[in-house]
């Protein structure tokens, strides 16, 4: 299963659509907010099933702060993670994985790509779709999952 994975699109639709057009052929979508609208439009166009969370600019929205999936036999924790204080560290997201026994953890909010293991738990940020904060392009990510193995490409857009 390819899973693309992309957060903090802030309304940037030509961002989305570059990413649909890099992505290929993803079986499904994680949007880990700030846009959640964004989130809807990428399910219309790239006709896949997005999965989306409300970030910290959509304070208006009912949508849930975070879901857990199941998703090619892998727990998947999905947030935008300004309630778990990403910018300062991993220590309080970590502690709800390890909570809800997730081995895939998603996040946004810092607009900085990472990927960090922790307790054999692969933590990943996609960075941003349309405003990065760590001096790269804009990015988002694509995770295979193949026999509960785990590969994470980041790619960017240019």
């Amino acid at each position: 299963m390819k899973i693309g994975i992309m957060s903090d699109s802030h309304y940037n639709l030509d961002a989305i659509d570059n990413a649909i057009c890099l992505a290929d052929d993803v079986d499904c979508w994680l949007h880990a907010g700030d846009s959640i609208e964004d989130s809807k439009y990428l399910e219309k166009v790239s006709g896949k099933k997005v999965y989306g969370v409300i970030g910290n600019v959509d304070w208006t929205y009912e949508k849930p702060n975070d879901l857990l999936l199941k998703l090619a036999d892998i727990n998947i924790f999905l947030t935008h993670g300004h309630t778990y204080n990403v910018k300062t560290s991993l220590e309080e997201l970590s502690d709800m994985a390890r909570c809800v026994n997730a081995h895939l953890i998603v996040y946004g909010h810092s607009h900085i790509g990472a990927q960090k293991t922790i307790d054999n738990r692969l933590f990943i940020n996609p960075g941003s779709i349309s405003e990065p904060r760590d001096g790269l392009l804009p990015s988002f990510m694509i995770a295979t999952i193949k026999n509960k193995k785990i590969d994470i490409q980041r790619i960017f857009i240019k």
